[in-house]
């Protein structure tokens, strides 16, 4: 089954706004990664100055099936923030199969931001905006298989 949750993204805030939301739900953050913990990666922009230390991924977990996910927007890693794109949906299908059909299917007359690929922290990953101008990051966790 897939699961559906909201991405948020922030100007430089989402530290802040992830500690509010904490103090409001409760929980704990099982990660916290920071631009400057990413590695090297070919093909991609170097970090603008200023940004190692943004939120690259946040994670705060509100119920078994609820996960309140976020970062930094920064230059250069994803499309430029404006009021109205500062979120995402992620759909986490249960096989790396599913996670390429979905990937495919919202993609087509759409825009791949980020094609499907194994990323550095484990997940099969990809972004794209739908034809409806819907930002989507599709992730499969490696491990479920």
């Amino acid at each position: 089954m897939t699961t559906v949750n909201i991405y948020l993204n922030f100007d430089g805030t989402c530290e802040e706004a992830f500690t509010f939301y904490k103090s409001v739900f409760g929980g704990e953050f099982p990660y916290v990664g920071r631009f400057k913990d990413m590695p090297p990666q070919e093909g991609m922009p170097p970090l603008p100055e200023g940004a190692a230390d943004k939120i690259m991924h946040i994670s705060l977990p509100l119920s078994k099936e609820t996960v309140l996910m976020g970062s930094d927007s920064v230059s250069g890693f994803g499309p430029e923030l404006k009021s109205g794109n500062n979120f995402a949906i992620t759909a986490s299908p249960d096989s790396r199969e599913e996670a390429d059909r979905i990937f495919n299917a919202l993609s087509e007359d759409g825009q791949v931001t980020m094609a499907m690929n194994q990323t550095f922290w484990g997940d099969y990953f990809g972004m794209l905006t739908d034809k409806f101008g819907i930002n989507w990051m599709i992730s499969f966790a490696q491990e479920q298989q």
